[in-house]
């Protein structure tokens, strides 16, 4: 693929990942600075020309969350106003998906004021990675494409050479991409059965639904933040007869305390892609990072030729 045929930008909340996906696609990432002045304003600025070109920016939301997003419009909105022929938002990890519905009185559906926000900034097109909840692609009027880290933390799984294996979603609003995950290994699924009762990111593990013992549980979800969940869902596992736990999460947010309490459980390993890269903490040896700059790079790759993106997950 030819450099000038597109340009890829990074956000300070993604660099890391960006270049690897630049990596992937054999160009260059484009050149600009982010600014923050000491009382809290963000500043960007584009360093070369982008007039009628198709710009990409990559940019997590996360660490910190609300500085990150505002970065985000603020980019776009620098390439819509530079006269870029079209950009396209590419935020792997969209921290305030979490917020998809008015589940309680006086509550903003924060997904929503989000999804709006990116479009008024002149967004034509976003891309992200696992959404907490799918139906958040209908908050936006724009394309939204939502790729899926199950291929890539299968296949690192599958290296494992894992016997008996059994999938185990930490919830029921997971079981149907915890279905996914166990048809990619053909395996087995259970379901944890777990109640939260306050905002404290913190929940009960009451039973897990499923025949575990004497198998190798493998615990999925979209992201884990504190590890309270996983480490709960690990120990309940054992107790009902898992010989071990494996974990492999799309969003390793984990935050402070995060990694201590993933450490102390009985999970052995657990799979989180680069996603997110400013975590507040040291990863420990429990923890490996899976890299999914090829789906990205691939996706972007198929949006420039015009190409399907389903096809990548058919």
């Amino acid at each position: 693929m030819k450099s000038d045929d597109m340009m890829i930008f990074a956000g300070s909340g993604s660099r890391r990942l960006t270049a690897r996906i630049c990596d992937y696609l054999g160009v260059k990432p484009g050149q600009n600075e982010t600014m923050h002045f000491s009382e809290g304003n963000t500043f960007v600025r584009v360093l070369e020309n982008v007039r009628g070109r198709q710009v990409y920016l990559v940019q997590s939301t996360v660490f910190p969350a609300n500085d990150n997003f505002m970065e985000l419009l603020f980019w776009i909105d620098a390439f819509k106003r530079a006269s870029a022929a079209s950009v396209t938002a590419i935020i792997p990890y969209f921290s305030y998906a979490k917020g998809d519905k008015k589940d309680e009185p006086r509550v903003s559906i924060r997904a929503r004021v989000c999804a709006d926000a990116i479009e008024a900034a002149g967004a034509d097109r976003v891309v992200t990675m696992d959404l907490h909840a799918p139906q958040i692609q209908g908050f936006f009027r724009k394309p939204v494409d939502n790729l899926y880290a199950l291929p890539v933390l299968c296949d690192e799984i599958r290296a494992r050479r894992l016997r008996d294996i059994i999938v185990v979603s930490p919830d029921s609003g997971y079981a149907a991409q915890a279905r996914r995950y166990a048809s990619y290994l053909g395996s087995s699924v259970a379901i944890a059965d777990k109640e939260r009762v306050a905002h404290d990111e913190r929940a009960e593990v009451l039973e897990v639904i499923g025949h575990v013992e004497g198998k190798i549980a493998v615990v999925v979800d979209d992201f884990t933040i504190s590890g309270g969940t996983l480490a709960n869902v690990s120990r309940k596992l054992i107790e009902q007869g898992a010989t071990a736990v494996y974990a492999m999460v799309a969003h390793g947010v984990l935050a402070d305390g995060s990694v201590q309490r993933l450490d102390r459980s009985p999970i052995k390993e657990l799979l989180i892609t680069d996603t997110v890269e400013n975590q507040p903490v040291t990863l420990s040896e429990k923890i490996k990072i899976v890299s999914v700059a090829p789906l990205f790079g691939e996706a972007i790759k198929r949006i420039h030729k015009r190409e399907s993106i389903s096809a990548m997950f058919a």
